[in-house]
């Protein structure tokens, strides 16, 4: 938990996925989360979250059905979401916190 909360209060935008192993969205979240790491670089983190295997983060950031996508900038938490989103609707997101 602390290594978590050390890299969501970067001073750039962290997308952290919220994900299951047996979620269909979830697995389809994967390639466009790829797609945006390799469009965006170093300049945004990206982590992904096990709930089954990390469920004590599930529960302190509410999570209620996966995938569930949160932006955190500093620490606090800019932009959420369920669901699959397209690479550029997240892209946008993260600029919006650049």
């Amino acid at each position: 938990m602390a290594e978590f909360n050390d890299i969501i209060k970067d001073s750039k935008p962290t997308l952290v996925d919220f994900y299951a192993t047996w979620c269909g969205p979830c697995k389809m979240m994967h390639p466009i989360l790829e797609q945006l790491k390799d469009k965006m670089g170093d300049s945004v983190t990206i982590v992904k979250i096990d709930v089954d295997k990390h469920q004590e983060l599930a529960q302190a950031y509410r999570v209620m059905s996966v995938p569930t996508l949160i932006v955190f900038r500093g620490g606090e938490v800019k932009w959420r979401a369920a669901g699959v989103h397209t690479a550029e609707d997240l892209e946008s997101k993260l600029r919006e916190q650049m």
